[in-house]
């Protein structure tokens, strides 16, 4: 091997590269010259055996001399994935491996002399070495994740290889945790949302997106890709919830998982009380509620999503004041309550509302002009007993007063519709 020393030659080992200070190496009078490889070791990063002048690292020195007009006859060392292990550790250990370090062309991605990248890479930006082999389809809609914004394709995926399916840095969710840590309690509470357990990218694109969030597909959209009966229900509705049709479904669930059943936001009275409003302020200055109400089930009586029937209910309720009687007309009402409570005249045991034994129910609701439900009770919340309503819409004028009073075996009425009146179980109160 031909080398020039100067006053002082002294052979130092640094990183299995043998290398000469204080003088000149075979690199330095043979392969860099003004004639060859004058560019050599100038670059922005250059590999150890370059910048240190130690081409035969790498490569057999010719035999003969300078290489011929044939071309360099100077041979590597050893070929492929074989020649950068003489140094470097192999990067190929685990199952899931880049194709070019499967197939050992480590030059596939690095410059073997210098580069203007770090790391030798051929290009300065990642995500355009990337896009040498993969088509870019990752950075082509409205919304960027941030890594692939940057091209910064390293941040989830490993270069060489990965215990992990497409070479993530880490296993499923824990790949997306890595930086949205914040967000990891989302997925720690009582009632989790399947897919999000299974695998963020069942809702969001890891790469890019034309929705907001990264969502596969646009808010209420998103969830009736898998909620599919709930996408027919809907669709079949004649009246549908405003709150679908104005937002997302995110409007009342959270997409994560959440301490409240079916994924509420938070207690579904309180959900439907930031629109509900007046609703709202009337059940928390009520001092009695309906049972359903006082459980905090509104969807004992209410579809939240669409129905059929008038207010989105679950089962028909006539929305007129005056109806003929009929069971199947309170349908909704019955689903809790005795749907015989009206149907006998006489009667000791379908109704506490008796005088003796006359059934006040029949009285006042089984005729041509039955009423409804709603024109003595309260249906979410009053302050009388027996959800006894305080007024009653009477035409478009006045607003009829209704004073319950309760006693031990019946009660008292004082309503402007007839005089006063009071029944009683056990000492029935005789009228002419």
């Amino acid at each position: 091997m031909r080398k020039s020393v100067g006053s002082i030659g002294v052979a130092v080992l640094f990183m299995g590269v043998l290398f000469f200070c204080g003088g000149e190496s075979f690199a330095a009078d043979a392969c860099v010259t003004k004639d060859c490889h004058p560019q050599m070791g100038k670059a922005a990063f250059v590999h150890g055996p370059v910048g240190v002048a130690q081409c035969t690292v790498c490569h057999i020195e010719a035999k003969k001399g300078h290489p011929t007009k044939k071309g360099p006859d100077f041979k590597l060392v050893a070929t492929g994935k074989a020649l950068c292990e003489k140094c470097h550790q192999p990067v190929d250990k685990f199952e899931f491996k880049h194709t070019p370090v499967k197939k050992g062309e480590c030059i596939g991605c690095h410059d073997p002399h210098q580069a203007a990248a770090p790391k030798m890479l051929k290009k300065v930006k990642t995500a355009e070495l990337c896009y040498v082999c993969h088509k870019n389809t990752q950075q082509v809609k409205k919304f960027l994740h941030g890594p692939v914004a940057t091209g910064d394709c390293n941040v989830c995926h490993n270069p060489h290889s990965s215990p992990n399916p497409m070479q993530l840095t880490a296993k499923g969710n824990d790949s997306c945790f890595l930086c949205h840590e914040d967000r990891k309690a989302e997925f720690t509470r009582k009632y989790p949302h399947k897919p999000a357990l299974e695998s963020c990218l069942k809702c969001h694109d890891a790469h890019n997106s034309d929705h907001p969030f990264m969502l596969s597909a646009e808010g209420t959209a998103q969830c009736l890709e898998c909620h599919k009966k709930m996408a027919e229900r809907f669709q079949a509705a004649t009246v549908k919830h405003t709150a679908l049709l104005k937002g997302p479904c995110t409007t009342c669930h959270t997409p994560h998982s959440s301490s409240f059943p079916r994924q509420m936001k938070t207690h579904t009275k309180d959900i439907c009380y930031t629109c509900h409003k007046d609703m709202g302020a009337k059940v928390k200055a009520s001092k009695k509620q309906h049972g359903p109400v006082q459980q905090n089930d509104c969807y004992a009586c209410h579809d939240p999503h669409g129905s059929n029937n008038p207010l989105v209910l679950k089962k028909y309720f006539p929305s007129e004041f005056y109806k003929p009687y009929a069971t199947e007309n309170y349908a909704l009402c019955f689903d809790c309550h005795n749907k015989d409570i009206a149907l006998d005249k006489i009667t000791t045991k379908l109704t506490n509302f008796r005088n003796g034994d006359v059934n006040q129910h029949f009285l006042h609701v089984n005729k041509e002009k039955g009423r409804s439900c709603k024109a003595c009770h309260e249906v979410h919340a009053g302050d009388q007993e027996k959800h006894i309503r305080k007024e009653v819409p009477f035409g478009k004028a006045w607003m009829l007063p209704v004073q319950y009073t309760k006693t031990a075996n019946g009660g008292t009425c004082v309503v402007g519709c007839h005089k006063p009146k009071t029944y009683d179980r056990v000492s029935p109160v005789k009228y002419d």
